[in-house]
């Protein structure tokens, strides 16, 4: 997968818990195109092609699933987060729903700038990225009401906007490892000096380079420990000097297979995100997931609590933090919130399908 996630997974390559597949249908892949697409920035694409997976038979009920910031549809595939939701009896059971994963713009298969317009590639913003994903399940696939949208990290960001810009069009909303106020404090302080060493690297070269710059492991690895990993996984498994380098150097060590532009238009995506001036239009019975060692979204800033105020039919489950947690990282591993997706489920309220 030729995306910033597989830099950014390599962070939990050493502390990830394995998890046996669950038995669930076979992904299928398909390709729509957009046209006369409008970004933010008043610009029209001609032609935006959106790729996007789908598990289980179009006559299940319909869910979403958002994949954070460089990853894709594949990402979302994993044993620990397909394999504990979409096999048979788990809360996603593929055989009674059409789960729905498309990739974002700019990411996966996807338009994004690697396909040839470099620099040229119009900016995009998570609005940007929440229209195509509505064009998609309503225009390309034919769906018109959601039982569910679920998305991780970049994914929960657009679930809240989901939820506001199209507040009768699902039943229920599950964020996760998100927050919806403003881009702001320590989260876009470490993107944006990840992003400008890039950017400032003269291997870069305004975009126009001929291999990847040579800073993109330094910056992507800084700010991966920094911002996922969880402190007390990160004391377990690094309690001298020694253990510490030997981690930072396998990280190092990792290949790094994103493109530098693509990972640069992903990341600087995020800078204009706020969900918060419009939470009182979500109408869907709303489930908060997040981890109480997130070190983008700190609980302790009661800035969650606040907003979570704000939302009509709205619940929080934090998950403790432990050296089992992963930080940011801990919601990618489905086990530690089956039972709550599951009770969602089986309560919220049904509306027009």
């Amino acid at each position: 997968m030729k995306t910033s996630c597989a830099a950014l997974a390599a962070i939990l390559l050493s502390i990830a818990t394995p998890v046996m597949a669950a038995d669930y249908p076979a992904p299928k892949q398909g390709d729509w195109i957009a046209r006369d697409f409008k970004l933010h920035t008043g610009e029209t694409m001609p032609e935006l092609k959106l790729h996007y997976t789908t598990v289980g038979e179009p006559s299940g009920q319909p869910v979403l699933v958002l994949h954070g910031t460089g990853g894709s549809g594949a990402s979302m595939l994993s044993p620990a987060f397909a394999g504990e939701l979409f096999g048979a009896g788990q809360p996603l059971d593929a055989s009674k729903y059409y789960i729905i994963i498309p990739d974002a713009i700019g990411h996966g298969k996807s338009s994004k700038p690697s396909d040839g317009m470099k620099t040229g590639f119009p900016k995009y913003n998570y609005d940007d990225m929440v229209e195509a994903q509505h064009r998609l399940v309503k225009e390309g696939i034919g769906v018109k009401h959601l039982r569910l949208v679920i998305g991780n990290s970049m994914g929960g960001m657009q679930t809240w906007l989901w939820g506001e810009r199209y507040p009768q069009e699902m039943d229920a909303l599950v964020p996760m490892a998100s927050q919806p106020t403003e881009m702001a404090s320590r989260n876009w302080m470490m993107r944006r000096i990840m992003l400008d060493t890039i950017r400032n690297d003269p291997d870069y070269n305004g975009g126009n380079y001929t291999s990847q710059p040579r800073t993109m492991k330094y910056a992507i690895t800084a700010y991966g420990i920094a911002s996922i990993g969880g402190t007390l996984a990160y004391q377990q498994q690094a309690p001298t000097a020694a253990k510490a380098d030997k981690i930072v150097d396998e990280r190092l060590a990792t290949p790094i297979t994103a493109d530098a532009n693509d990972f640069l238009y992903q990341w600087s995506s995020s800078q204009d995100y706020n969900a918060g001036d419009k939470l009182e239009q979500i109408e869907a019975t709303l489930l908060l997931i997040n981890s109480a060692d997130d070190e983008r979204n700190p609980p302790e800033t009661g800035i969650t609590d606040a907003a979570m105020k704000r939302v009509k039919n709205g619940k929080l489950y934090l998950i403790p933090a432990s050296t089992e947690t992963r930080g940011h990282g801990t919601t990618g591993n489905a086990k530690f919130y089956v039972e709550q997706v599951r009770q969602l489920l089986q309560t919220a309220p049904q509306r027009t399908m």
